[in-house]
């Protein structure tokens, strides 16, 4: 399928066909930031932290390196700012749509599997112990050793949410769902041996990575966390592109598998319609034989020669 078939296909002339027909994949994405946000207001599971414990808990309490307001901008914003320019170039309200709705889900459940995790897990950050003691001193159940923090109830339930990560599982999720979108628009994978591409490919994975290095190095993650919060971003963005997009190595990679099913459905619609005039055509031509001279309708079978008008102007008809 060539891209010079493209164009006919914009937000104005096809844009709320394709959202009426994915309303309900929008409404579940509702109910996906309604889970969300009940799941980070809920309280985490709390772990025992005990007196030993704390010796790999006791890592200074840093400001982020990557704040909080900012992933939203990495994970969505970079990658929408790529899906609508090529929009502006392609003009294919199909692209636009499902790379769209593709990306949001792969935040978006992302999230959701993050943060229930986090809240089931309880795992304490590395700088759990200046969360529970803020003033340095720390105080343990006699009994049991657990301990009793006196520090702020926020910072303390923060504190309990170290695995896995969040910034970097949704930095990932969003950028390799990018990376999975270049690759196909750029044709990475078109075996011409062009392995400059590759550095397009993989510079929003290097970008998520980095954003995971920082949450070591923020003393706000274990590295176990980052390493699988980058592990379910990539997953959930792989998931949620194949649903929308072929493979980037095929011939057809570079747009969604929707725009094509559209164009088969134009392509069947138009043959259809050019072929039952031409046979209506035909009818006259067919009539007309029977009027010729020395034809008889009371003719048999037999006489091959008198129905060779009819025949071939039904053949001229069907071969039309």
């Amino acid at each position: 399928m060539q891209e010079n078939q493209m164009g006919g296909h914009t937000i104005k002339s096809h844009g709320a066909k394709v959202a009426r027909i994915h309303m309900h994949d929008w409404l579940i994405l509702i109910l996906l930031i309604v889970i969300d946000v009940i799941l980070n207001l809920i309280e985490p599971f709390h772990r025992f932290v005990g007196e030993e414990m704390m010796i790999d808990l006791k890592y200074p309490m840093k400001d982020n390196t990557v704040p909080v307001w900012a992933v939203p901008i990495i994970a969505i914003l970079l990658p929408f700012a790529a899906i609508l320019a090529n929009y502006f170039y392609r003009r294919n309200v199909y692209d636009l749509h499902h790379a769209t709705l593709g990306l949001l889900y792969s935040v978006l459940i992302t999230g959701v599997i993050t943060d229930a995790i986090k809240d089931a897990v309880g795992r304490p950050r590395p700088n759990f112990f200046w969360r529970c003691f803020p003033n340095g001193a720390a105080l343990f159940d006699p009994l049991t050793k657990n301990v009793i923090c006196h520090g702020d109830k926020g910072v303390i339930k923060e504190g309990h949410k170290s695995f896995p990560s969040g910034h970097t599982s949704w930095c990932f999720a969003g950028l390799s769902f990018l990376s999975w979108y270049l690759s196909g628009k750029i044709r990475a994978f078109d075996r011409k041996g062009h392995i400059a591409k590759l550095a397009i490919v993989l510079l929003p994975l290097l970008m998520a990575a980095l954003v995971g290095v920082s949450r070591v190095d923020d003393y706000w993650h274990h590295w176990q966390d980052v390493f699988v919060g980058g592990l379910i971003g990539m997953t959930v963005a792989s998931f949620c592109y194949l649903q929308c997009f072929p493979f980037p190595h095929v011939k057809d990679g570079w747009a969604p598998h929707a725009y094509f099913q559209v164009l088969a459905e134009g392509n069947h619609v138009q043959s259809s319609s050019t072929r039952i005039p031409s046979l209506r055509l035909r009818q006259p031509e067919i009539e007309a034989a029977y009027m010729q001279p020395g034809f008889s309708r009371e003719s048999t079978g037999n006489d091959c020669h008198s129905t060779s008008p009819i025949l071939d102007a039904m053949e001229n008809g069907r071969r039309f």
